[in-house]
């Protein structure tokens, strides 16, 4: 039988109040927790992403294209925010140096997943990349977005990525 995966993307503290935060990111903590409730009684496999960078971050080349910095490494801000800490510590987290993450490809790519949900910050950067990357490691998932949790600080970029990822069979729910 198939498995299926849901992964949080970047649910952190920089970006729901800090540095990158937006008005309705701290909205989506309730939704999420409910969301990974409910797929873990369905029997899904939980995992997590967290941006992280080194004191560095303005020298690499994201930090010259998008000069703020956020989730340094050992601060508050690269903490999973609110409840949801808790709950991250019980699974896998991947932590990355840019919007997606390799490392969780190459996972997605050695499992066999029917179906995989990502939910999370910012759907028109971190979830549009790894979404993309999860239909590379595995082409025959279905894969979808949790729109009631995910957000992002730009309405427009966001509705853009939508219309993106559907292009390439990657569809909200």
């Amino acid at each position: 039988m198939r498995k299926s995966l849901l992964i949080v993307i970047d649910y952190q503290n920089d970006f729901v109040n800090g540095s990158l935060g937006f008005e309705s990111a701290s909205k989506l903590e309730g939704k999420i927790i409910d969301l990974i409730e409910t797929k873990e009684k369905e029997g899904f496999e939980v995992v997590f992403t967290k941006d992280i960078h080194e004191d560095n971050y303005l020298d690499t080349v994201e930090g010259k294209n998008l000069p703020i910095p956020h989730c340094i490494k050992g601060s508050k801000g690269e903490q999973i925010y609110g409840k949801l800490k808790e709950v991250a510590s019980r699974h896998l987290i991947f932590e990355k140096e840019t919007f997606g993450s390799l490392e969780l490809a190459n996972y997605i790519a050695k499992g066999d997943y029917k179906d995989i949900i990502l939910c999370g910050i910012d759907t028109s950067i971190c979830v549009l990349s790894n979404a993309i990357l999860a239909k590379s490691a595995s082409p025959s998932s279905n894969i979808f977005i949790a729109s009631s949790c995910s957000g992002s600080g730009d309405l427009e970029a966001e509705r853009i990525a939508y219309k993106a990822l559907e292009r390439v069979q990657i569809y909200k729910l």
